[in-house]
């Protein structure tokens, strides 16, 4: 029996105000849900049902995040607690356990990049992502870095300093790499370090970008001073050189604070009528060990200078529930600087000091150094600011020119490009690429491998593989209830063919009203629409023109990418890895008893038998793959 799909509370007034009068005006904690059942908000709160009322009131007081969930509400539960402290560290478990969408502050989890440790494998791994999941809950995310370059120059020389595995995929089968041989790898591939010793290294790794830099080098130099008493100078001189690229890690970013012995986080925003730049400034030991960003929405009403401050207390104050969320209790500082007062100070602070095991003060200096410290981060993040907002000028003007260049009833929101790469047929590839509001959101990116029989090496036809790759990403949307990624403009790489492919697939597919599909010609950079012969009358130089060339040429470089991949790999690959059952040792059993490829080629079903670890009906396998 299907199960009944309840309507909104927004859309069922008398079922809302019913079960807003039942939620206690208590201390607890609220989870909204959607009508799948799934939860997509978790909230702390004071007074539950004040709370709760306030996401129904007038939707002018909302930022647009919030608009958007107020209007998929269809249940709201609550779990009442002794006290506001309770419920916040209750929230924090919950939003860790259940990753709601809408608990996500960030309005661009794409803007800033994190260092992720992956301690859920057996041999973690350490990369920088822009895209923070939420598949494992092992796994360790610090940041977001507002600065990407000195991020990957960290990164670089912790590489260097400690051996990593640095590839993600073996390079060979049965032996390690060059970074084996020179020292920058200790043979993760082929396990010649074991996990639990690989994983000593990483948590050394890990305390870089936990802002214990300075705690790590007091340990690498007494381990060093042992190694030194115990006459192994080799290993006291590799140690000493990992100090002295560690120290090398801060010289330039010194913060002089009286009490520089203390480890503080300072915090602070500046604000434009739509977004709020947040930075958070790491200070360790009187060093700048960490700048990290977060974007906030704001509310576009018209405040007094008080009722601003409340408003950026509790933006602040969200940013640091979030943040500390999801660090462990050694990365809490003893001291918090805010640049203004907290809403629920004092809760977050105990909170805080519960799970670090220390005292932790959050403080709103107002003279002297720190409050100069402060200004100084705000100074920042008026800078991000208005970086963020000449960028988002630029694309505005962008998507407008474009919209008008095409006739579009609105600025298009989601734009995919779609491009085909091949080297006369093979390793045929497509991509897929997506831009959000005119910015690459490469969460969205996608990979194809042309299945089409007839295109094989020699044989290209870019028409039915464009064809081919539009069929399978529209198929399920007729069907699908979420069209949310539904793109507003559909783009090819390619001229009035490749579109007219990809139009007489979306027509068969009864698309063709809900989807606008253009081609980007490439020599004279010519907009096609679809059943026009002659292309639009535009500028190669306009910002909408321009826009659209940038998707063609990402879209090409991912598809290209991907081909050179598949294609080496192709290359790499023994005939023999195609035969099903036969393992890599078979493999060496063969090679070592008949020399070549080609002397197995003409074996005898008998004769493969001879071979250690060949049996008959592998045997058989083999002669049959070879003479089909």
């Amino acid at each position: 029996m299907p199960t009944q799909v309840l309507p909104t509370l927004i859309k069922t007034p008398d079922r809302l105000e019913s079960r807003l009068k039942e939620i206690p005006p208590e201390p607890g904690v609220y989870l909204m849900r959607d009508r799948d059942d799934r939860i997509l908000y978790i909230g702390k709160a004071k007074k539950l049902r004040s709370r709760v009322r306030s996401y129904f009131r007038d939707s002018a007081n909302h930022t647009s995040r919030i608009a958007l969930m107020v209007r998929q509400v269809c249940e709201i539960e609550f779990i009442v607690t002794d006290s506001e402290a309770e419920a916040l560290a209750l929230e924090a478990n919950l939003v860790k356990q259940h990753q709601p969408y809408f608990n996500v502050l960030l309005k661009d989890d794409k803007k800033y990049p994190y260092v992720c440790i992956t301690w859920s494998q057996e041999y973690p791994r350490v990369f920088i992502t822009r895209k923070r999941t939420i598949s494992n809950g092992k796994d360790r995310y610090y940041g977001p870095y507002v600065d990407s370059h000195a991020l990957r120059e960290t990164l670089r020389i912790v590489k260097k300093i400690f051996p990593l595995q640095q590839r993600p995929k073996p390079l060979f089968k049965d032996r390690p790499c060059l970074n084996y041989d020179i020292g920058r790898c200790p043979g993760v591939c082929q396990q010649l370090i074991s996990p639990e010793e690989y994983r000593q290294t990483v948590q050394k790794v890990a305390m870089v970008f936990q802002g214990r830099t300075g705690e790590l080098i007091e340990i690498l130099t007494e381990q060093m001073q042992e190694a030194a008493e115990e006459l192994n100078f080799e290993t006291a001189g590799r140690l000493r050189d990992r100090i002295q690229s560690l120290q090398f890690l801060g010289v330039d970013h010194k913060v002089s604070l009286p009490d520089d012995r203390i480890s503080r986080d300072a915090i602070a925003l500046a604000t434009n009528d739509r977004h709020a730049c947040v930075q958070l400034f790491q200070i360790r030991s009187g060093k700048l060990v960490g700048r990290l960003g977060f974007i906030a929405e704001v509310v576009r009403l018209k405040k007094s200078y008080s009722e601003a401050k409340v408003e950026y207390g509790a933006i602040l104050q969200r940013v640091l529930e979030e943040h500390y969320q999801t660090v462990e209790s050694v990365e809490i500082p003893s001291e918090i600087l805010v640049q203004y007062e907290l809403p629920d100070g004092e809760i977050l602070s105990s909170w805080l000091s519960e799970k670090r095991g220390r005292k932790v003060s959050i403080l709103s200096p107002q003279r002297q150094s720190k409050a100069e410290l402060i200004a100084m981060v705000e100074r920042n993040a008026g800078y991000e600011l208005d970086r963020l907002q000449k960028t988002s000028d630029r694309q505005s003007q962008s998507l407008q020119d474009l919209a008008e260049i095409l006739d579009l009833p609105d600025l298009p929101h989601r734009i995919e490009g779609y491009d085909i790469s091949h080297v006369q047929g093979s390793d045929a590839v497509a991509s897929r690429v997506v831009f959000i509001d005119g910015i690459p959101a490469k969460q969205y990116y996608r990979h194809y491998k042309i299945r089409n029989p007839e295109i094989t090496s020699g044989h290209s036809d870019d028409f039915a593989s464009l064809a081919e790759v539009i069929r399978r990403r529209f198929r399920d949307i007729k069907h699908s209830k979420n069209r949310e990624n539904l793109p507003d403009l559909v783009v090819i790489d390619g001229g009035k063919g490749q579109l007219s492919s990809v139009v007489e697939v979306l027509q068969d597919m009864d698309l063709l009203d809900k989807l606008r599909a253009i081609s980007l010609a490439k020599q004279r950079e010519e907009i096609f629409l679809p059943g026009e012969s002659f292309p639009l009358p535009t500028d190669p130089e306009q910002p909408g023109v321009q826009l659209l060339r940038r998707l063609r040429d990402e879209a090409h470089r991912f598809a290209v990418s991907f081909h050179r991949q598949q294609r080496t790999e192709r290359m790499r690959r023994s005939r023999l890895d195609e035969i099903p059952g036969l393992g890599l040792q078979r493999q060496k059993e063969l090679l070592a008893h008949f020399r070549s490829i080609d002397y197995i080629s003409i074996a005898t079903p008998e004769q493969l038998t001879e071979v250690p670890g060949i049996g008959s009906h592998l045997a058989q396998q083999i002669y049959d793959y070879f003479h089909p």
